[in-house]
């Protein structure tokens, strides 16, 4: 099973994330106003999402590269076994629980597309 979620906030206008087999789980309204930086709204949507297939990884990750919004660094994360998987527009990086590197590489391209660096703390 592979469970993450996805700002409401962060998608691109226009944009649609429907992969085939998901289902949403939680749909979440929570004040951002403490952290929020510029261009970033105060009020965060947190739609969670499952789906049983492990093998949809790889499509979960290609939909969220083509919806997510370049502007202010957005990105989303999940887990697929011990595997975690990083995506920001047009990119995905996916990288081994642990792997110092993988995740400094990550964590390197979102500072370069202007990720607010309190915001690069996905967990492991």
């Amino acid at each position: 099973m592979i469970t993450g979620y996805v700002l409401g906030e962060s998608l691109r206008p226009g944009a649609v994330f429907a992969p085939h087999g998901l289902r949403i789980r939680k749909v979440e309204r929570v004040d951002n106003s403490a952290s929020a930086t510029a261009g970033q709204p105060d009020a965060w949507t947190f739609i969670e999402w499952e789906t049983d297939d492990d093998g949809a990884a790889g499509s979960i990750a290609d939909a969220l590269a083509a919806a997510l919004d370049r502007a202010n660094g957005w990105y989303a994360d999940f887990m697929v076994g011990d595997e975690r998987v990083v995506i920001f527009a047009q990119k995905v990086f996916r990288y081994r629980r642990g792997d110092g590197v993988g995740r400094a590489e990550a964590v390197a391209y979102g500072r370069s597309v202007g990720t607010p660096e309190h915001q690069l703390d996905w967990e492991e």
